[in-house]
């Protein structure tokens, strides 16, 4: 009588599963701006990096909401948001041509971005007015923030490079002023007050806008 053979075990692959290119990374040059120590200038230029991925990622979620907000109040805000994804994308241009001046290489690809960000990715699709603004409301504010505290770390190092990041946080700071104006109630209240998340921010936005319609 003939007999099966038992199956043989699977073995495991010894194949190395693929990794992730750590992608391009900042460059050092033999110079920097005259005036800053090469070591100090270009250890500005690196920080630079990040706001650079920032403004990156705000231009593009600027874009985004632009192209996904609807409802009644849609026009107004899809027509306000295409000038701040212009000014953006022209900070982006700056951070980076300044980065260079000063001997750093600036990084511009997506992979980079999304490997170095620590913030996640904005989560609103189709959407009405007030959730998006809401949740652009906090965006703003992450950004400004950061952005602010280069301007404090660059005065001792480089006063140009802080006049430039002054100058790039007094627009943020109107952009966000035009975004608020649609979530303010007549007793002067953010609906976004509190907000933590952007979840959060978006119950509250539209909570607060249909309490006002």
């Amino acid at each position: 009588m003939a007999t099966s053979k038992p199956a043989k075990k699977p073995t495991k692959s010894t194949a190395k599963k693929p990794t992730t290119p750590a992608g391009p990374r900042n460059e050092k040059l033999s110079y920097t701006v005259p005036g800053v120590p090469v070591k100090d200038g270009q250890a500005l230029a690196q920080k630079l990096q990040m706001r650079l991925h920032a403004l990156n990622d705000l231009h593009l979620t600027l874009k985004h909401a632009h192209w996904n907000v609807v409802g009644p109040k849609f026009i107004g805000v899809h027509e306000m948001l295409d000038p701040q994804v212009e000014a953006v994308r022209a900070m982006v241009d700056v951070i980076a041509e300044r980065m260079r001046t000063m001997g750093v290489a600036p990084v511009g690809t997506p992979g980079a971005l999304v490997q170095a960000r620590s913030w996640e990715d904005y989560p609103v699709m189709t959407a009405q007015a007030a959730e998006h603004l809401a949740a652009l409301d906090l965006v703003y504010s992450g950004v400004i923030e950061d952005h602010r505290s280069l301007v404090d770390e660059s005065e001792q190092v480089d006063p140009i490079t802080q006049d430039i990041l002054i100058g790039q946080v007094t627009e943020l700071e109107k952009f966000q002023w035009f975004v608020r104006s649609h979530l303010i109630d007549d007793s002067g209240k953010l609906a976004t007050d509190g907000a933590t998340t952007i979840d959060q921010a978006v119950k509250q936005g539209i909570a607060a806008d249909r309490s006002v319609d």
